[in-house]
């Protein structure tokens, strides 16, 4: 590939959000990526602690790009900051004559091992990851080390990768010169999303008698994992207050998708308020998905901690309206506020309830706001990512190139 970038990239392991976008950036003529992985958990059947249950991916994870696994001491079974602890790297990167490395996140040793060896082989770094200041820790302790430790790490990064509005502040407020920011937009495979989504409307109604869920109702959508800091149990008890007289069920269906440790009180208080009209529907893989949020009026994300909120722009491309939480980092970009769908203060349960009553008392509203959902998230696709990823190449590599010449 003469006369493109040689781009390295150190993940933690296969993820079925990143690998559409490495085989998209790696069909690029102006970029020669590889892609080295710290661990390959997720290639196989594993057991997913957020969501509770053992997940075999149904997408593929390691088609259409370069990739290697970096040799490790020990099971690669679990992920952490020390585990699995790999080896090999700086070999590779100085094997490879690449222009850059590009990181992904900064919590794992492996990761700060990379910057490490590439920086003492002369090699630009970049980095991408979810920080963003709603979401940091209120732990005292480990934010006074983090005051200290995050501007020194930052200083040593050439270019730093944006995922959105809330992570470029993040690396403003940690002393990130505006000039080393280029955004790289969080994305999904759109088109994927889009047309199954569009596939999948022909068999709605099946789909719907599949669930037990009678035509002619709207649908509330959650789908992700049942942790604690998801707060679904927020969305349970909102959905309680559309009751028109606190005893009678709501109008519309709620459908819970995914697993995890809070399923188990979340099916208690359900059955606690003794309607038909709440399906809890277990782990979705990721192409059964797109159904689901053909399905659904309304979807909700109601975390107290999400740094982003991928199945934000998946329902997106479904065109449905979404209510969030001030805390999904998604937010900011994606989501305006009455026009595409609606952010709510985290924990306020009143607001969740007048949101979804607004929406679910609307069809022309909430299809309106569905549209703009639609044309919103179009904006943050793969192209924009692999712009961003360019202009980072070519400021701080082709800056580099002709420092040397």
């Amino acid at each position: 590939m003469d006369g493109s970038y040689r781009v390295a990239c150190l993940v933690s392991h296969p993820i079925q959000y990143q690998a559409p976008l490495f085989r998209y950036l790696a069909a690029h003529p102006g970029i020669d990526l590889t892609v080295f992985f710290l661990s390959d958990l997720s290639i196989y059947a594993y057991h997913d602690s957020g969501f509770g249950v053992d997940v075999k991916w149904d997408v593929p994870l390691l088609d259409g790009y370069r990739h290697d696994f970096l040799p490790r001491i020990g099971s690669g079974s679990g992920l952490s900051f020390w585990r699995p602890w790999t080896f090999g790297l700086r070999t590779r990167l100085r094997r490879g004559r690449f222009d850059a490395l590009w990181v992904h996140g900064y919590a794992h040793r492996g990761c700060l091992a990379g910057i490490a060896a590439a920086k003492s082989l002369g090699m630009q770094v970049m980095l991408r990851g979810e920080s963003n200041l709603p979401s940091e820790t209120d732990d005292a302790l480990k934010l006074g080390v983090k005051r200290v430790a995050m501007p020194a790490l930052l200083r040593t990064i050439d270019g730093v990768l944006a995922i959105g509005r809330l992570n470029r502040e993040y690396y403003l407020h940690y002393g990130v010169e505006a000039s080393r920011i280029f955004p790289m937009p969080y994305a999904v495979d759109n088109e994927f999303f889009r047309c199954a989504a569009e596939r999948a409307r022909p068999q709605r109604e099946e789909l719907r008698a599949e669930l037990g869920l009678k035509p002619g109702r709207a649908v509330i959508l959650f789908a992700s994992k049942m942790q604690p800091h998801k707060r679904a149990a927020d969305l349970l008890e909102a959905y309680a207050r559309l009751s028109p007289n606190g005893v009678a069920e709501p109008a519309p269906y709620l459908v819970f998708a995914g697993d995890g440790e809070e399923r188990v009180n979340l099916e208690r208080r359900a059955r606690e308020l003794k309607w038909d009209s709440v399906r809890f529907i277990g782990f979705r893989n990721q192409s059964e998905l797109p159904a689901l949020y053909d399905l659904c009026d309304v979807f909700v994300l109601p975390s107290e901690h999400e740094p982003w909120g991928l199945v934000v722009n998946e329902a997106m491309n479904a065109g449905k309206p979404l209510v969030v939480s001030d805390r999904v980092g998604a937010g900011p970009d994606l989501i305006e506020d009455g026009v595409s769908g609606f952010i709510y203060p985290v924990r306020d349960i009143a607001s969740i309830a007048d949101r979804l009553r607004r929406l679910i008392d609307s069809p022309e509203h909430r299809i309106a706001m569905g549209q703009r959902s639609l044309e919103k998230v179009a904006r943050l696709d793969f192209a924009a990512d692999r712009q961003g990823l360019l202009s980072a190449l070519d400021s701080i590599v082709g800056k580099k190139a002709r420092a040397a010449a």
